[in-house]
């Protein structure tokens, strides 16, 4: 989509939304100084130039019993687009999976975070679906003990 050049108005209403998406329309356009309709049309450019990609709830997983998080690291066999995009689609299709990042730097190619509820459910994922899929040739794992900062918000 096309660039925007983002004022400090636009800077408010991003900082607003992502800390607080379901704010109406009229409390958020008090909060950022502007009257509603203005503050409504920056909204949808926003949205339209994808700067704002979508709203969700954020849930608490050990409420809904996801009380283990794990990271993986995976090393692939062969660094080729057909290997990456086989275990991209792979790994999109695990529910499990909560992100999954093509990184660098590390011996790792891609670092995954899972929720699952268990070390069961762990050891399930791990030896019957990630390790099974073609071209990963190890896995390194780590486990969360406790989230000592957990943000959604991007630094504006």
């Amino acid at each position: 989509m096309r660039n925007i050049e983002l004022d400090r108005y636009d800077l408010g209403i991003l900082n607003v939304l992502q800390r607080e998406g379901r704010i109406s329309n009229q409390d958020l356009a008090e909060r950022v100084g502007l009257t509603p309709a203005p503050c409504l049309r920056r909204v949808r450019v926003l949205e339209e130039s994808g700067i704002i990609r979508a709203y969700r709830a954020l849930l608490d997983a050990r409420k809904l019993g996801l009380s283990l998080t794990a990271i993986l690291h995976i090393s692939m066999d062969a660094h080729t687009p057909e290997r990456f995009a086989c275990f991209e689609e792979e790994v999109a299709q695990m529910p499990e999976v909560i992100e999954c990042l093509l990184i660098a730097g590390q011996e790792a190619d891609y670092q995954l975070k899972i929720a699952v509820a268990d070390m069961d459910a762990y050891r399930a994922l791990l030896l019957d679906r990630v390790t099974r899929i073609p071209g990963v040739s190890g896995v390194r794992s780590s486990f969360v003990l406790r989230k000592v900062i957990d943000e959604t918000a991007l630094p504006l």
